[in-house]
């Protein structure tokens, strides 16, 4: 596969619309529904830790990092993350994943959850949590409930409610 030029730079309102669209063709309508959705409801996400990936003037990618609590400890959640199907299989996901974990490092943050495919992910560092661990507000498999560090021992002695904000 040719090397495509990648422009990976922090989500703008004007972005928007352009990445509600994205997430309409990647998720469909039942998006709504889903139990990442409702965490992140009523929370806008970060946008200094919030990306798009351009090709030229077009976005074909999109990451979102959005605050979130356990119990009363503070978090991010990932997610969306997507790419359009024209240009997946290219590393514009992880190299998306990779500058919204930099940010997040760089602004002090220490932990990441996300629901999601652990083959995937676990590529970067996440892991599952254990089951019961972590309550989101919603069914979710518990083996798509994962966590990353962003320093060690983070995770740890953490458990409880999930909650947006």
């Amino acid at each position: 596969m040719p090397e495509i030029a990648i422009d990976l730079t922090p989500e703008t309102p004007e972005d928007w619309p352009v990445i509600d669209k994205l997430h309409e063709r990647a998720f469909g309508p039942g998006r709504f529904a889903r139990t990442a959705f409702r965490l992140r409801e009523g929370v806008p996400p970060d946008p200094r830790l919030s990306f798009v990936a351009r090709i030229g003037s077009m976005i074909v990618g999109s990451i979102r990092l959005t605050p979130i609590h356990i119990a009363e400890h503070s978090a991010l959640l990932l997610g969306p993350l997507t790419v359009e199907p024209a240009f997946r299989s290219r590393g514009i996901g992880l190299a998306l994943m990779q500058a919204s974990l930099s940010a997040s490092i760089k602004a002090g943050h220490r932990l990441v959850v996300l629901v999601g495919d652990e083959p995937y992910y676990g590529r970067i560092g996440f892991k599952r949590i254990t089951p019961g661990r972590v309550v989101l507000p919603g069914p979710v498999d518990p083996l798509r409930l994962l966590v990353k560090e962003l320093t060690e021992g983070a995770f740890e002695g953490i458990s409880g409610a999930a909650r947006g904000g």
